[in-house]
């Protein structure tokens, strides 16, 4: 034993001895289940079968009892909302209770601010719409007293009868002097129009007077007028032909006509013309210009064969480095053939050695029995 007097363990010794006691345990346990032949050819662990079993048990009654404690939860949650739900019915209806018997002692509806306008015996109560005329209480959004409704309407009537017949016989009186007066005016005016039909048919016969020396002024100055019209038109014919015979003789003579080249010269430089007055290119400029096409063409040609034979020399070398490509891949071929087949004859050498070292492994295991593995295993591991 590796502690001969308990007296003296200590605790944290205790615990080290039970941790290689259980390790040791779980050790002899797994050489047992590696070193048996049958158990290990055939694959089945009742052992952890056993205990998946009975720990699956377990977990199913944990499991059960766990939902059996979470209804009787639910159950007891279930009765103690219902006390409080019936609680809560008889605090509110309690409730509701006393504030109609609050309302119904000191919340009466006579003694509203506002009863007056809901008040069921408010017309009993209420004074005639209209006293007298001078009610303070008729004021003009009440549309209780309008125009010819006063209290003393008859009198009234009888004072605008008599006053009516008064106005009545006054207008008649005016009517009678106005008549008078119009009278007045309308000798008056006649007499007036008589002596502006005098006037008028005097200043007709002065007007007709004036009209005919006016026309006979008129007569002579438009016959003046069209002589000088016909001798000026006659003038300005003649200067026109004239005109025109020098214009025609100067563009005859100019230029324009006789297509000079000189006109079309620039006053900005030899090299340019004035493109209104140009008439085409001379035969020495035309000759220039076929001489630098033809030089045109040559160099167009020229490096047209260059850009051939640069492009023959670059199919050439392209043509080149693709057999080299070709030449470089087919070694590379070659060489991991080689390789692979180097490699599987090394795999094939590694595979018949360790055939030959299994085989002789199971003739060791077949040969000795299991009992001195146990023996052997367990000196070393003491």
């Amino acid at each position: 034993s590796r502690f001969p007097a308990m007296e003296i363990a200590q605790p944290r010794d205790l615990e080290r001895y039970l941790s290689l006691a259980k390790r040791r345990h779980g050790e002899l346990c797994r050489q047992k289940r590696i070193f048996n032949a049958r158990n290990r050819i055939i694959g089945g662990d009742t052992d952890a079968w056993d205990a998946q079993v009975r720990d699956q048990k377990i977990k199913e009654a944990t499991e059960k009892a766990r939902h059996e404690t979470f209804a009787a939860e639910m159950r007891q949650n279930d009765k103690i909302t219902c006390i409080l739900e019936g609680r809560e019915r008889r605090d509110r209806k309690s409730l509701c209770k006393a504030i109609n018997d609050f309302q119904q002692t000191f919340q009466k509806p006579e003694t509203r601010r506002e009863f007056d306008l809901s008040d069921p015996l408010a017309l009993r109560k209420d004074l005639p719409a209209r006293q007298s005329d001078d009610d303070i209480r008729n004021t003009v959004s009440g549309m209780q007293k309008f125009m010819g409704e006063d209290l003393n309407f008859y009198e009234r009537k009888k004072f605008q009868e008599e006053q009516n017949r008064e106005w009545s016989s006054q207008q008649q009186r005016e009517r009678e002097s106005a008549r008078a007066h119009q009278r007045c005016a309308e000798d008056l005016y006649f007499k007036t129009r008589l002596q502006f039909d005098e006037t008028a048919k005097h200043l007709q016969s002065l007007e007709s007077a004036t009209r005919k020396a006016v026309c006979a002024a008129v007569k002579e100055f438009n016959r003046n007028q069209a002589t000088e019209s016909v001798e000026r038109k006659t003038r300005e014919k003649k200067q026109e032909q004239e005109d025109d015979l020098a214009e025609i003789s100067n563009l005859l003579r100019g230029d324009l006509l006789s297509e000079n080249p000189q006109q079309a010269a620039s006053s900005f430089g030899p090299h340019r013309v004035v493109p209104d007055r140009w008439k085409g290119m001379t035969r020495e400029q035309l000759e220039q210009i076929r001489l630098v096409q033809k030089q045109q063409i040559q160099e167009k040609l020229r490096l047209r064969e260059e850009e051939w034979q640069r492009d023959r020399d670059w199919d050439r070398q392209r043509v080149q480095r693709a057999r080299s490509t070709l030449l470089v891949e087919r070694q590379q071929k070659r060489q991991q053939w080689d390789l692979r087949r180097a490699l599987d004859c090394a795999n094939l050498s590694l595979a018949k050695e360790q055939r030959s070292r299994k085989k002789y492994m199971e003739e060791v295991c077949t040969n000795q029995p299991t009992e001195g593995y146990f023996t052997q295993f367990n000196t070393g591991s003491r």
